[in-house]
């Protein structure tokens, strides 16, 4: 059964997760933002009068959406309930009714979009509204933020502060103006400010060696391969093991944007709707001239000879990786096992060569012993990925 379900990332679909109540808090919400993301989305989120939540500090929180916010009947100017979700994510829980006065306003999300003006829509059969407009500033500038990010090129550096300044400046319009950048244009330009006791402003400015190793780091990022660059062009629900499945798929970036939404949907673990949002992305001239700009910088739309020619030692192998590791990240390790032809699961089962253990492993360790699988610490695993 566990093999039927699958694994989506790391999460088990056959698992359920039992977890202590987190802390909660109560706090005044002052009212309810908007923000727009990278594919239109208009997220509403809170903002609070600060308070502690399990030693933090928190005067912001999710809303998810429109029909939630309903749901839970939160209004501005409500005190409401605050969690912070697995201890991390801050999130409204719902008013607390009885100190209700009759002041609170309810909500609903703008018909025109925040950041451009334009009129908004909601999909049939979606909750989220969205904007329509793929010029929205805020859509680009989040989309770019996608594309720089650790689990997509991972462009150290180019952190959503310079990408915001640099959009405001006018030097980033579209994903590929990263590519176009001159030292000129980042030499002494302001990235964040700070305060000193008197209340004078310090700006805080790029320096020389801060902006060489930007440019390293975007010289580094022409050498991604094709499922990276795939995931971080930020195509609608393509995530990092949708893009590898489309990429070991079809090859090439011409292949994928040829194929039909029947053909893309017969990749094994690609569903209609995911074919769907492919081709709709592949059938926007503004996308097209993206990608042909994207590969005139010498970014990689093809899966490398060199990966289909050069034996890889941990080919046909199948890791799980349990417990917390003190020298490697979760996606780290992965992608190590992934260059070296291996693949990740989410649990272990008859066809898992190993499980790699790190601190606090739980349940996995006991099932890989009670199937004789090889367990490998964490000093183990690195000697093995990097012989």
């Amino acid at each position: 059964m566990h093999d039927v379900l699958g694994v989506v990332g790391r999460d088990p679909r056959w698992a359920v997760a039992y977890k202590f109540a987190p802390s909660t808090a109560v706090t005044h919400l002052l009212k309810i933002g908007v923000n727009v993301g990278r594919t239109g989305a208009l997220n509403p989120y809170a903002v609070m009068e600060p308070v502690e939540v399990g030693g933090v500090t928190v005067s912001q929180a999710t809303l998810h959406n429109e029909d939630d916010i309903r749901r839970k009947d939160i209004r501005e100017g409500d005190w409401v309930v605050i969690q912070r979700a697995g201890d991390v994510i801050p999130q409204v829980v719902g008013p607390v009714i009885q100190k209700r006065t009759g002041s609170e306003r309810e909500f609903r999300l703008p018909d025109i979009c925040p950041s451009c003006g334009s009129h908004t829509v909601r999909p049939e059969d979606e909750v989220v509204v969205r904007c329509p407009n793929k010029s929205c500033p805020s859509q680009i500038v989040e989309s770019i933020k996608h594309f720089v990010s650790k689990g997509a090129m991972d462009i150290e550096g180019v952190g959503e502060r310079l990408v915001e300044n640099l959009f405001k400046l006018g030097l980033l319009k579209n994903l590929a103006d990263l590519y176009a950048l001159k030292e000129n244009d980042l030499v002494g330009l302001e990235v964040s400010h700070s305060f000193n006791k008197q209340g004078k402003r310090l700006p805080q400015r790029l320096q020389e060696t801060s902006v060489a190793n930007i440019f390293k780091a975007l010289e580094d990022s022409r050498e991604r391969p094709f499922h990276r660059v795939l995931f971080a062009l930020g195509i609608r629900h393509v995530g990092s093991i949708n893009a590898q499945l489309l990429s070991g798929h079809f090859r090439n970036i011409e292949n994928l944007m040829a194929a039909s939404s029947q053909e893309i949907s017969e990749v094994e673990g690609i569903g209609p709707v995911i074919a769907e949002a492919v081709r709709e992305y592949f059938a926007e001239a503004h996308n097209l001239e993206t990608v042909k700009r994207l590969r005139e910088a010498g970014l990689q739309f093809e899966v490398s000879s060199d990966e289909d020619k050069t034996p890889k030692p941990l080919s046909g192998k199948t890791f799980v990786l349990t417990g917390t590791m003190s020298t490697l990240g979760r996606s780290e390790a992965r992608e190590k096992i992934e260059a070296l032809g291996g693949k990740v699961s989410g649990s272990v089962g008859k066809g898992t060569d190993y499980v790699v253990v790190g601190e606090n492993p739980g349940s996995k360790l006991q099932k890989a012993r009670e199937l004789e699988k090889k367990v490998l610490s964490e000093e183990e695993f690195r000697a093995l990925v990097t012989t």
